[in-house]
């Protein structure tokens, strides 16, 4: 396993420090990226459930900005243990205050009536580029954008669209991305529950952006994670290609509100993600 998927598997790996009570670490790039937290969160509950009971959702508020030197403290709530399903709270707690809340909610396995929306019709990942070759020709010229591209050493993620994440172009709210571990993950159901999650974080936000011109973040709007919600499907595997089709149907009151789907590359929809985001407009610092 490479280095930075290992690290990244080694942070969602959280530590038990007493019943009910986890300590997450932190990638060293100086923010705490809210995908890392909703999975050391899930990480958290998870160890806190019987195992004849899956994940099928979680719903988490980001409530504060995380310091990124300090570790993450996870309290987990058992709030309830039924036949059918069971129910866990996580507060992340840094300096004595909450930065992050998730509710979620496990079910027994059982068989029910079966439906699905159809996988988009896109081209497959080995037809496109992948991100890490596109971003390191873009941090050439621009520093900035390696703090968050390390990323793509350890997830091969590759775009359908192409959009150039420093163009002003507006594009409508839409994008289909290719992604999975770029090595084989453990067979544990917590590692890829926890590593989903993890990706369903990125490009989400920038989503919300894509038709004011700013596929990413810029000086000229201050943006956060307000919430995000997940529901799983299906089985699936982190390490095995999976597409993550984003939409944002709303902007609005500073907020944009962005929907995704994950689909393995049989075509087979295992989850779902929603989010609202902060992206409030600031003025732009004066040249000096």
């Amino acid at each position: 396993m490479n280095a930075v998927l290992n690290e990244i598997v080694d942070l969602l790996d959280v530590e038990r420090i007493e019943r009910n009570l986890y300590r997450g670490q932190n990638h060293r790039t100086e923010h705490v990226f809210g995908g890392q937290v909703l999975a050391q969160a899930i990480a958290a509950a998870f160890r806190t459930v019987e195992a004849d009971h899956g994940l099928h959702s979680i719903h988490a508020y980001f409530l504060r900005a995380g310091d990124w030197k300090v570790p993450i403290l996870y309290a987990v709530d058992r709030i309830r243990d039924g036949r059918s399903f069971t129910t866990r709270r996580v507060v992340a707690i840094q300096h004595g205050r909450a930065i992050f809340n998730m509710s979620s909610s496990w079910q027994k396995r059982e068989e029910g009536l079966v439906h699905a929306l159809p996988m988009p019709d896109v081209p497959p990942p080995d037809m496109l580029r992948g991100d890490r070759e596109a971003f390191l020709e873009l941090a050439r010229s621009n520093p900035d954008v390696a703090h968050f591209a390390f990323r793509f050493e350890a997830i091969d993620s590759r775009q359908v669209e192409r959009l150039n994440p420093l163009e002003e172009a507006p594009h409508p709210p839409y994008r289909h991305t290719w992604l999975r571990t770029r090595e084989s993950l453990p067979d544990d159901p917590e590692v890829h529950l926890a590593m989903l999650a993890y990706m369903s974080d990125l490009d989400f936000m920038s989503t919300s952006m894509l038709p004011h011109g700013r596929s990413q973040m810029r000086r000229s709007v201050q943006g956060a994670s307000l919430d995000h919600s997940l529901w799983f499907h299906r089985p699936f595997r982190a390490d095995e290609w999976l597409l993550f089709a984003k939409e944002s149907p709303n902007a609005g009151g500073a907020r944009g509100f962005v929907r995704g789907q994950f689909f393995t590359g049989a075509g087979d929809l295992v989850a779902t993600a929603a989010q609202e985001c902060l992206i409030r407009p600031v003025e732009p610092p004066l040249a000096r």
